[in-house]
């Protein structure tokens, strides 16, 4: 089973018979660990259960909108933090897409965060207020986003209402997601200094106690206002628990009913990703494997998110 689930996620098997006329579906995969796994999982769905041609459109939060508002391109958006997504709503608005459902049926936990350790030798850096004070004790870095991230133009903000740069924080952007974890990793190897925004579900947040700053309370006026790099009035807000969506375009929902439906489905809990996760980082394996991981040992689980065409189609792998 496991050799023909890594060779259709990875295209070598044939398309199923049953959803001929399912046709060509793009679909994002976001430039972050939990996204990649849910578009190969989805991938393989649609492609082995229902006959579709997929096209994998590697992108992250604010282009893929963009590309959606402007060319109609990708059919599917999956693992969007609508509250780093300020043209989410204007989008929903005008009928552009339209929502599907919570990809992470927990939502999301965004922040800012800091090695337990250093919290448990100095407790006032679990606030906002104790961070500021004690630059020396975080070596004076705050760890941000990497560009087309939305959380990067959130903490941009929040620097600028915490004045970072006056309390003596030097704002270091992250080229990719890939380094914000190793930056974590080395600091954790030698219980050195770290603070930078991260999020959960990951395996990072899994294998390394962080522990969540206090940023204060959480106000929806401020934070949307953070997350458009339009607005022009930075201010004091923590993130909230987010909601993290699947849409699609409205065209592809009304010309693809039954692949909206799936999509509509495929939901996975914090605890499930994050057990995806650490087994990916514990194998060093890739988004194809880590989706081959879950497959093979979820089938209780997705095989409620399909069709009882695809059921059949996908009947040898089903427990």
């Amino acid at each position: 089973m496991k050799k023909f689930l890594v060779a259709a996620t990875l295209g070598l098997a044939a398309p199923a018979a049953a959803y001929a006329d399912c046709g060509e579906v793009s679909i994002t995969e976001m430039n972050w660990a939990s996204a990649a796994v849910v578009t190969n999982v989805s991938k393989f769905l649609m492609e082995q259960g229902y006959g579709c041609d997929v096209t994998v459109v590697p992108s992250s939060t604010v282009p893929s909108l963009a590309s959606v508002s402007e060319t109609g391109k990708p059919d599917i958006v999956t693992e969007l933090w609508i509250n780093g997504a300020p043209s989410y709503n204007d989008l929903q608005e005008a009928g552009t897409i339209v929502t599907l459902g919570d990809v992470l049926s927990d939502g999301g936990v965004e922040g800012w965060w800091i090695p337990t350790y250093l919290v448990d030798a100095h407790p006032e850096l679990a606030t906002v207020e104790g961070v500021l004070a004690n630059p020396e004790l975080l070596d004076s870095r705050f760890h941000n986003c990497p560009d087309g991230w939305g959380c990067k133009n959130i903490n941009a903000a929040l620097a600028e209402a915490f004045d970072l740069g006056g309390n003596g924080f030097e704002v270091f952007q992250h080229g990719s997601g890939e380094t914000m974890a190793t930056s974590i990793a080395a600091a954790f190897e030698n219980e050195e200094p770290w603070i930078g925004y991260y999020w959960a579900p990951t395996s990072v947040l899994g294998k390394y106690p962080m522990t969540l700053v206090d940023l204060g309370p959480h106000d929806p006026e401020v934070h949307a206002c953070n997350a458009d790099p339009e607005c022009e009035t930075a201010g004091k807000s923590s993130y909230p628990v987010g909601p993290v969506k699947t849409v699609v375009t409205t065209t592809f929902q009304d010309e693809n009913p039954d692949i909206a439906a799936l999509m509509a489905n495929v939901s996975f809990t914090n605890t499930q990703m994050g057990e995806v996760l650490a087994w990916q980082e514990a194998n060093n394996a890739s988004a194809e494997e880590a989706a081959v991981y879950f497959l093979s040992n979820n089938s209780d689980v997705w095989s409620d998110w399909i069709s009882e065409d695809a059921k059949g189609n996908l009947a040898a792998l089903i427990k």
